[in-house]
């Protein structure tokens, strides 16, 4: 209490002070004195603990008044000498406005990089500048920023070109860049100076204090109080829920207020938790402690001293006005930036800027976001003082990093995020190599922090603790800074540039060599294994370098001196490691084929091998930019390539493939399935995955690969092969005198057969891919863009892709780009979209030729799929399906040597081998995969052989002859046969069937070599066109033998057809009666809509009055989708129910405020025409018995309770509410209707007139009166009174029907009406509640007009266009609201019917009548119809039903009509038409109706002139209305529709009339009938609520109604990110909402997914989207989280589901999360789909559908949203 009174008596204290407190006299008085710092440290001292911190209930508002006054504005007159107003401007107006935009981003705000012009992807435009620039007709990227950046509009060095926006475009007179501060006088510049010194002095001293209870010299406050805060500091190890609890625990505390502190505490880092003395704060400390520190480190609490946090507050408020005051000059943030990078007294390190730095990580995360900002705004923002600052920040370097890495905050709130900004300048980032050696330190100070090393000196990561792994993950931010540093490569080279580049680049190489064979495994033989291998840490290191290595390649590639220096350094180091590898390297001596060479014995299989070589394959590319910078040929001399040792260079990269070879064939999982064996195979499995991926392959897989082909290229062919097999563990095989024949040994075991056949397989696979890789440029001779034509070629001829796909498949350079946009168009064809699915590339099909079944980045699976779709496509053009080698460009002289691996003796051995075990296909030791393998590589050499041959030139010898040694037979004593001897054997192998076209295209191929071969020896003519004669014989024969299969397969399959099409006729002539029977039983249960017109043909179709056609009378019989048994549907029959499911809807609401109701009192009789609530009901039309509903349900209900007791999480379908599936097409139903026969009316009846029937019924309804008035205990008074109303004799008021239904059909009537009442106002069951029948005839009413609406919207005729579950979901609820008054109280159905004539015909006996502008009219028409059967029942006058609905049908309508024009509008000023005789009658008749309620109404009604105008009101407001009408009777009746209204034609107004008995011209509905319907217009606008109504004093609603639709979103998606950026949290002060989310029924944001936002629905928390939506749209919400551009989809508090935006990028494709960042633009058609899901009622059972199929959906929190 004490607290509060001192909170109320602080403004009265300080109001004298205030008075007396002139701003302009303590200015001067400043300006007077010697010592300005002890100045305002005095004056800072008396007034800051007068104005902050003087209770527990802060008061933003006037603290910053009173700050503003007492504090600010004399150091504004200070550094102005005059009123700051007049003098801020001043310095405005003479301010050279910067270049660079500096916009500072919001979190959520939209930023774009554009994929052409940026240096870097860091370079980004706010939306404005890039509205005004070039770059928004580019190929540009859109993210969200994650807020502290800023924008680069302006910076020369962030844009290749385009620099400048509109906006920032520099003058031509501001390109002399003079000093800012030229335009401020001397006196100013040292006030300014003094000024800032002082505040930034102070507000460094203040943030940087760590004392908890005095303060820095000179602010000691003149009287202290005793009161303390305890401060609660954020920390990013505890959860918002441990916090929470905590402190209800420690302060006792609300759960609402602790949210509230949990969420100021992650926001601004710090909250005061207690405010009060000491001892009281100390103890809720201790609480705190205590309780969080069981897990973890304890959360971090201070007790501090109120003038303390005092003093902190105004120090950020004095960083904030800094950064204010500098906005209004260059010349004061120059002032500002000299101040804070002035060296101390103390030297190094001693500026403000270096001290708020260095203490970085011991700040809050409020104080830290606001001297970032100031940094930013300030130095960052001067070119020259960024310069000065990077330097500082370059020096500070390593404690920062450390600094960072020990503290537990995000990178984002930390002094080393803004590396950033400075590393990506390129002068920048080059004169902090130079000057500063920043390379260098940045990878010391990261190698500095990996301490974990073997033996050897390698990184190691197993036995990693989860600190030590929590520290891991920090230091990456390092890699980044690195990343920054080299992303833009140098033009020109500097001495010292080299110079620290390369010294950076040796500290470089010492970290690759820790990484050099690390994480190396074994083949685990035993069953013992230490642990769990820890292998990711390893690959994580190795994926976030991969972009640092390529780089360091780029910078190498731009000048040849560091290129050469740079492959010396990377030689040396890699013959280093290679020093300390010496496991089992025997030396061997192999032989074969008469060639050998010594080698060492390795088993990869039994020695460790690892899959990191990250020096050997810097080492391979820059071998590569030898050959591509023709640096190898031109200065030979100065490269060490004769002291290589090529068997050195592929031992490792060799060992690696290997071993990825040895995966795959199953080895190393061989010793049993073991858990361990399992751990170490998924472990490996997951390396070579990995070691394959796209995102590492480039400096791994691809590397690897390189460095074989630079080994090979200087080895001699038959040794490396030799080097090879040796590796793969095969030479055993191949290199026995018996090889060919060596492999029939029968006894050989199965697993290693098959081992060693995959093994084969991968290592002919190698070789293919050693001599066939040469799209990288410097390998071959191919340009930079044709590597990625070769990859998008290969993806595609698996499947055509989506663009997302694609750019998925293709290697990312550093900025993020794969290239792909400058190639594709050569490669592939591009198909849109239809409003599913997305957009695809389809390869061009003359790039098929360019297939390589082989191609190196295809995985097995990948491979599979491509060969199947391209011979699928060969077949279908007709071809042969052989899938040929392409041919493949030259290589670069430096690696030609590869091709004569292709002829060299030892690959001609083992082709041969291959193809004579394929010979004897018997023994099973080869494998198809492998002959495949070995007719590609034979293929290879071919082309290889031809392109010479065609290339070369006549005095050119051609050195490649694979022809003739293929065509030598195996040299003696074995002599076997040669490789072109055993092609020609297997060509007809009945078991090579598959492999025929292959082996075809083979031989072929040869002799067309040697055709040319004989062609270029000159000899004769003859002999060539002979051999080529031959060729094409044989070729035509081929086509014939195929043209001839094909023909007799034709002829087989129609032979087949006719023979099964005779068979069936002779069935049917067998079996007629059955077929007879089966067509009218289908007949018969065809929809009513489909009926055949009535008995007499010529009658005009009518389906309401006594003239009504008759349907002919048809059983109506279904099939129950349980038990499949057929029923009949009959009155006095078994059941048969439809799945259906009951929903409230605001769908068709004209009024989203009106208040919900309280749902036990309220009255649902008449429905208001605004519609805001209603209750739709909608089935999927599946029927069952009730029986077998019944036994299904009980069975669901059972499975559920069983289910909660195993798993305590929510299905799509909440039982306790009734809720299931239906059995068959699983849609969410949560009651049945039961199916009721049609209602036959005998026509035979008496039929009177209008005035007649209102007699009898007058007379009927007062007896009704009497009746019910009996029933309840009355006085005497109203006895008398009853007696003189006697009955009518033919109409008996006390008759009790016969019920026409059988019990299971009552039974049936109860639930689907309770379960109606149920939902539609949220209450619990109660069969015997009054309001059950009304709820019914209401959701008919409801599900009719929302139907009828959609009908209008989708442009689709009223009949025959709604598909057979709407149809049929129609008539059984007409027909069920005809029947529920038998299931109910009968005297209180005739009351539901007395109180709604009341409100056409006045009853002086029923009170509180509405108004009729407070009626619906299709509602009063469906429940007056549908109630009236309940009083028919008792009146034996064969008083026909159908006149009685006529007379209600007219009386209502016409009232419609009076409750159109009522409400219809000033009349528009349009050209009235010419109208026709007819036409005429109806415009007068309705000047005459309004006229008439003019009189009766008065001044409210403007006048009207024109009658042409008023019929068109009347025509077009009462339209939605007639088809209503027509709907029901169709539905209730059954009398099919005219055809005319089954298509949208012209004369449909007639035509609907008359199917209603309606005259066209509806307005002799009221004149006809004048007489009797005068009073009632009478009673009608004398109603008191008419007048109110139309003076606006309560909802007008004008007709016809409009659709509503979803809110219209703009084209531009990011202006939709924008809005949202902008929108602030309403309960969180002024704080940017995390997820901002757009409901897009109403257009609200809201701030979803977070503690500030929750309320209290139904007694449990509920976030804002599921709040909203029980406000918005009765329980169902569309919602479009706008940061993840997804939408949402709820209903209720458990149900959700995510759904695909309406938004897409220019590829047909939906970016969910903003990950691609491809501009995103709206789809019409796809948000018209959501739409349409919306007006259909279907999000409930959409959002059932998505839970069905991914069972993840249930799991979340939805009411949390």
């Amino acid at each position: 209490m004490a607290a509060a009174e001192s909170d109320r008596e602080v403004p009265s204290a300080l109001c004298t002070e205030f008075l007396n407190f002139s701003v302009k006299d303590t200015a001067s008085k400043w300006l007077q004195v010697t010592d300005l710092y002890k100045e305002v440290y005095h004056h800072l001292a008396r007034y800051v603990p007068k104005i902050y911190c003087l209770g527990p209930n802060l008061n933003p508002q006037s603290e910053d008044l009173l700050a503003q006054m007492l504090l600010q504005a004399p150091l504004e007159w200070y550094l102005c000498g005059e009123d700051p107003s007049t003098g801020l401007a001043k310095l405005e107006q003479n301010n050279q406005p910067s270049q660079l935009c500096g916009h500072v981003f919001k979190v959520g705000e939209p930023t774009y990089s554009c994929r052409e012009c940026a240096a870097d992807p860091t370079c980004v435009l706010c939306m404005q500048c890039f509205l005004g620039s070039v770059h928004k007709e580019h190929r540009y990227r859109m993210t969200t920023s994650g807020g502290g950046g800023f924008c680069d509009c302006g910076d020369t060095e962030a844009w290749k070109k385009g620099p400048y926006c509109q906006k920032h475009e520099p003058n031509i007179s501001d390109s002399c860049q003079e000093d800012p501060l030229a335009h401020l006088s001397t006196d100013m510049i040292a006030r300014c100076y003094n000024v800032f010194s002082v505040v930034l002095k102070y507000a460094v001293d203040m943030l940087t204090w760590d004392k908890e209870d005095e303060l820095p010299p000179g602010l000691e406050p003149p009287d202290r109080s005793d009161t303390y805060y305890c401060m609660l500091f954020n920390d990013e190890v505890h959860t918002y829920e441990q916090v929470i609890y905590t402190l209800q625990k420690a302060v006792n505390c609300t759960q609402k207020e602790a949210v509230s502190f949990a969420t100021t505490v992650d926001r601004d880092g710090r909250k005061s938790v207690r405010f009060g003395d000491f001892a009281f704060c100390e103890l809720a400390k201790s609480v705190i402690v205590r309780n969080t520190s069981r897990q973890s480190k304890p959360l971090r609490v201070q007790v501090m001293h109120s003038s303390v946090v005092a003093h902190q507050c105004f120090a950020l408020k004095a960083l904030h006005w800094l950064g204010h005051v500098i906005g209004y000059s260059d010349a004061l943030r120059r002032i500002l930036c000299q101040v804070g990078l002035e060296r101390g007294p103390e030297g190094e390190n001693s500026s403000l800027v270096d001290t708020l730095m260095l203490c970085d990580s011991k700040m809050w995360k409020g104080a830290r976001n606001v001297y970032h900002q100031l940094f930013m705004s300030s130095l960052l923002m001067d070119l020259k003082y960024k310069k000065l600052f990077a330097i500082q920040f370059a020096k500070n370097y390593e404690r920062l990093q450390s600094d960072y890495v020990k503290d537990d905050h995000d990178r984002e709130f930390s002094v080393t995020d803004l590396s950033v900004q400075m590393f990506t300048v390129p002068s920048l980032a080059r004169m902090l190599i130079t000057e500063e050696n920043l390379m260098t330190t940045i990878i010391r100070t990261f190698v500095d922090h990996l301490r974990h090393r073997d033996l050897q000196g390698r990184f190691q990561f197993e036995r990693y603790t989860a600190q030590q792994a929590f520290k891991f993950r920090r230091v990456q931010s390092l890699i980044g800074d690195l990343k920054y540093v080299l992303i833009s490569r140098p033009t020109e080279w500097s001495d010292q540039l080299r110079e620290k580049f390369l010294e950076g680049l040796d500290t470089f190489l010492e970290l690759l060599k820790c990484m050099q064979g690390m994480d190396p495994v074994v083949r685990q033989v035993g069953q013992h294994i230490e642990m769990e291998p820890e292998w990711e840490a390893a690959f994580t290191l190795q994926m976030k370098l991969t972009h640092i290595i390529s780089m360091i390649q780029e910078w190498c590639a731009t000048d040849e001196r560091v290129l050469i220096e740079a492959y010396k350094k990377c030689l040396t180091a890699l013959t280093h490691c290679h020093s300390g590898f010496a496991d089992g390297e025997q030396p061997i001596t192999l032989s074969m084929c008469g060639h050998s060479v010594d080698t060492i014995r390795y088993c990869v299989s039994q020695e460790k091998v690892s899959i990191h070589l990250p020096v050997s394959r810097l080492l391979a590319g820059l071998h590569v930019l030898l050959s591509k910078m023709e640096v190898a040929y031109r200065f030979p001399e100065q490269l060490p390539l004769s002291e290589l040792s090529p068997p050195m260079l592929i031992e490792h990269p060799l060992r690696c493939l290997v071993l990825c070879a040895q995966v795959h064939a199953g080895m190393w999982r061989r010793n049993g399935f073991s858990l361990v064996n399992q751990v170490v195979h998924s472990v490996l499995w997951l390396q070579i995955y990995y070691y394959h991926n796209v995102k590492c392959r480039v400096e791994m897989f691809d590397k690897d690969l390189i460095m074989l082909q630079a080994g090979a290229s200087m080895m001699d062919p038959n040794h490396f092969l030799m080097i090879v097999l040796s590796r793969f563990e095969l030479y055993h095989i191949f290199s026995s005198a018996e090889c060919r024949k060596r492999y029939n040994r029968e006894n050989a075991n199965k697993d290693v057969v098959q081992q060693n056949n995959t093994l084969t397989e991968e290592m002919l696979h190698l070789i293919m891919m050693v001599v066939g890789e040469r799209f990288e440029s410097g390998i071959g001779q191919v340009e930079g863009c044709d590597e990625i034509k070769r990859e998008i070629l290969h993806q595609l001829c698996i499947r055509p892709m989506a663009h997302s796909e694609l750019v998925k498949a293709l290697p990312e350079n550093e900025n993020k780009e794969t290239g792909m946009e400058r190639v594709i168009d050569c490669v592939a064809s591009f198909k849109k979209p239809g409003v599913t699915g997305r957009g695809l590339y389809e390869l061009r099909p003359e790039c098929a030729k360019q297939f390589n079944l082989y191609f190196h980045h295809y995985s097995r699976a990948d491979q599979s799929k491509a060969e199947e779709a391209q011979r699928k496509l060969k077949r279908q053009n007709g071809e042969d399906t052989a899938l040929p080698p392409p041919v493949l460009p030259p290589f670069c002289p430096l690696f030609a040597s590869l091709v004569n691996i292709l002829q060299c003796d030892v690959l001609l051995g083992m082709l041969g081998a291959v193809l004579q075990w394929a010979v004897e296909p018997s023994a099973g030791h080869w494998s198809e995969s492998m002959l495949q393998r070995v007719l590609h590589l034979i293929g290879m050499a071919l082309l290889e052989e031809q392109q010479q041959l065609e290339n070369s030139s006549e005095d050119n010898d051609v050195y490649f002859n694979f022809t003739l040694k293929m065509s030598r037979p195996g040299e003696a004593p074995s002599n076997t046969a040669s490789v072109l001897a055993l092609l020609e054997n297997l060509q007809n192998a009945p078991h090579l069937e598959v492999h025929e076209d292959m082996i075809r295209w083979l031989l072929k191929t040869v002799a067309g070599i040697k055709t040319l071969r004989e062609r270029s020896a000159s000899t004769s003519t003859v002999t060539a066109s002979g051999s080529r004669g031959q060729e094409e014989t044989a070729c035509d024969k081929d086509k014939a033998e195929r043209k001839r299969k094909a023909e007799m397969a034709r002829l087989r399959r129609e032979k087949v057809m006719a023979q099964m099409s005779e068979m069936q006729r002779h069935f049917i002539n067998e079996n007629k009666e059955l077929f007879q029977q089966s067509l009218e039983e289908l007949d018969a249960s065809t929809s009513t809509s489909l009926d055949h017109s009535p008995a007499s043909p010529d009658a005009a179709l009518a389906c309401v009055g006594p003239r009504r056609s008759r349907p002919r009378e048809k059983r109506q019989v279904v099939t129950c989708i349980l038990c499949q048994e057929e029923q009949e549907i009959r009155a006095d029959g078994k059941a048969m129910v439809l799945a259906a499911f009951v929903q409230r809807s605001t769908v068709m609401s004209k009024n989203r405020t009106r208040p919900p109701h309280d749902p036990k009192r309220y009255d649902p009789l008449f429905m208001h025409p605004d519609l805001s609530f209603g209750t739709h009901t909608g089935s999927c039309g599946h029927i069952m018995h009730s029986h077998c509903w019944q036994r299904y349900f009980e069975a669901v209900q059972a499975k559920e309770q069983r289910r909660q007791q195993r798993l305590r999480v929510h299905t799509s379908y909440d039982v306790g509410n009734g809720e299931f599936l239906c059995p068959l097409c699983e849609c969410l139903s949560n009651t049945v209707i039961p199916l009721l026969p049609r209602t036959m009316g005998s026509s035979s009846c008496e039929q009177p007139g209008l005035g007649q029937w209102l007699k009898t019924s007058g007379q009927q309804i007062k007896a009704m009166h009497s009746a019910h008035r009996k029933l309840q205990p009355v006085s005497t008074v109203e006895e008398t009174v009853e007696e003189e109303c006697p009955a009518p004799e033919v109409f008996t008021v006390d008759y009790i029907p016969t019920n026409p239904y059988s019990s299971t059909i009552k039974e049936m009537l109860t639930t689907f009406g309770s379960a109606t009442y149920k939902v539609g106002l949220k209450v619990h069951p109660n069969e015997q509640d009054p309001r059950i029948p009304i709820m019914c005839w209401s959701s008919c009413a409801y599900t009719i007009q929302s139907i009828e609406r959609l009908l209008v919207d989708e442009k689709k005729p009223l009949f025959g266009s709604l598909p057979c579950r709407q149809d049929d979901c129609l008539s059984s609820l007409a027909r069920f609201g005809s029947a529920c008054w038998t299931a109910a109280c009968q005297p209180t159905v005739q009351g539901h019917f007395i109180r709604l004539l009341a409100a056409l015909i006045p009853d002086p006996q029923v009170e509180a009548s509405p108004c009729i502008l407070d009626v619906d009219m299709l509602h009063l028409l469906v429940s007056v119809v549908l109630s009236y059967g309940s009083v028919h029942s008792q009146d034996s006058s064969g008083l026909s039903v159908d006149a009685v609905q006529l007379h209600l049908f007219h009386l209502i309508t016409v009232a419609h009509m009076v409750q159109i024009l009522l409400t219809s509008g000033p009349e528009e000023v349009t050209m009235e038409q010419e109208s026709g005789e007819a036409e005429r009658g109806e415009e007068e008749g309705a000047c005459r109706l309004y006229n008439t309620l003019r009189t009766l109404v008065g001044s409210s009604l403007p006048e009207v002139g024109s009658g042409w105008h008023l019929w068109r009101c009347v025509k077009t407001g009462i339209l939605p209305y007639l088809r209503g009408a027509a709907l029901f009777f169709h539905h209730l009746h059954g009398v099919p529709a005219p055809p005319e209204l089954h298509a949208l034609c012209p004369g449909q107004w007639e035509v609907l009339c008359g199917y209603l008995s309606l005259p066209s011209n509806l307005l002799q509905l009221f004149h006809g009938q004048q007489e009797l319907l005068e009073p009632l217009l009478h009673g009608w606008c004398t109603h008191p609520g008419i007048q109110q109504t139309l003076q606006g004093g309560g909802v007008l609603v004008s007709f016809p109604r409009e659709s509503n639709s979803l809110i219209d979103l703009p084209d531009d998606y990011s202006a939709l990110i924008n809005q949202a950026s902008s929108f602030t949290c309403p309960k969180s002060g002024g704080d940017k909402s995390r997820a901002p989310t757009l409901c897009l029924v109403c257009g609200s944001m809201l701030c979803s997914q977070s503690y500030c936002c929750q309320t209290e629905l139904e007694g449990e928390d509920v976030g804002a989207c599921t709040a909203h939506t029980f406000a918005c749209g009765a329980g169902v919400g569309i919602f479009l989280r706008v940061r993840e551009s997804q939408v949402l989809f709820l209903a209720g508090k458990t149900k959700g589901c995510f759904y695909a935006p309406p938004y897409l990028d220019d590829y047909g494709e939906t970016d969910q999360g903003l990950r691609r960042g491809n501009p995103l633009h709206l789809c019409h058609e796809r948000y018209r789909k959501i739409q349409k899901l919306w007006r259909q009622h279907s999000i409930t059972e959409e959002i059932g559908h998505a839970q069905e199929a991914n069972q993840t959906l249930v799991g979340i929190d939805w009411q949390h949203l």
